[in-house]
């Protein structure tokens, strides 16, 4: 196993994040989002490796294989930690990837450190540009729903979790998007984090604004998000992304849920082939007609 030293901003000693580093060719980071692990990579790490395609995924801090220290979730701190991973492996011309949680990361590290090691960038069902209802984001998200998040998590945080996983894939009484074995697995994962850190995490992406990080954002992005997405819902999310990104291309997922890279995950590993430019070979297992080089701008489907 690799692990990478992140030097904290918090006093603490350093932390040793988890990195997982698969495959050759055109590097790839990939954040997670909460209150998951870079495992939750797997059906794109699976594939994407056969397009010479780098893929690597780190444990956010706190959570998966990562160091679990009582502080340093917020922004600041876990862009820092993105930027020792990317310092440590020397990586450059490197697509970052982010979903949910894990677009702020993006946007947050390119704001602070700039785009000399960054290509381009994918936003997947991402909590920016700013989830929390206020006077200046009226469309914004009620605190009291955040607020019962966290509670619900210091209480009894399995249950919780258990039940927050089956919105997260759009399953209900009537509708099995995924099998009862994901959401296990879904599950397993989700409770390798340390309690603090899940909590804290909720505080974060849902009282960060990254409103002001985007307008800083120059490479090429792709932003792809789900319109049945309950979790993180469109409209104040991918759509006003798009809105202060106008060059970006903006890809809906018709009736795709939050977890869409486990239920849409032969469309998504289509999509980011293209746009980080991979190779097809012809024992590909895309469809025909996939893997064209990106071109941008292409518009919303």
């Amino acid at each position: 196993m690799t692990f990478i030293e992140s030097l904290s901003n918090t006093g603490e000693k350093p932390v040793k994040l988890f990195v997982q580093d698969v495959g050759q060719g055109k590097p790839v980071v990939f954040i997670s989002g909460w209150p998951l692990s870079s495992e939750m990579w797997e059906y794109q790490f699976n594939v994407l490796p056969k397009h010479f395609i780098r893929c690597i995924g780190y444990d956010r801090r706190g959570f998966g294989k990562s160091d679990k220290p009582w502080d340093g979730y917020d922004y600041d701190t876990l862009a820092s930690d993105l930027n020792a991973v990317l310092e440590e492996l020397d990586l450059y011309e490197v697509t970052l990837v982010g979903f949910s949680m894990g677009g702020g990361e993006v946007v947050r590290y390119l704001a602070k450190y700039g785009d000399k090691r960054i290509a381009r960038v994918a936003l997947i069902s991402s909590v920016v540009p700013f989830m929390l209802q206020t006077d200046n984001n009226p469309d914004g998200l009620p605190k009291e729903m955040f607020d019962e998040f966290v509670a619900n998590t210091e209480e009894d945080r399995p249950k919780f979790l258990a039940e927050f996983a089956k919105s997260f894939y759009g399953n209900s009484f009537l509708n099995s998007n995924v099998s009862d074995e994901i959401l296990i697995w879904h599950n397993a994962l989700a409770l390798q984090a340390s309690g603090r850190a899940t909590s804290r995490c909720i505080r974060s992406f849902s009282e960060t604004d990254f409103r002001s990080d985007l307008v800083k954002v120059k490479v090429p992005v792709l932003i792809i998000h789900g319109d049945a997405d309950k979790t993180v819902p469109i409209e104040v999310s991918g759509q006003k992304t798009s809105e202060l990104l106008p060059s970006a291309e903006y890809i809906i997922y018709e009736g795709a849920p939050h977890g869409l890279f486990v239920t849409e995950k032969e469309r998504l590993n289509n999509d980011l082939i293209r746009f980080i430019g991979g190779i097809v070979h012809e024992d590909s297992d895309l469809p025909e007609g996939s893997g064209e080089p990106y071109s941008p701008n292409v518009g919303t489907i």
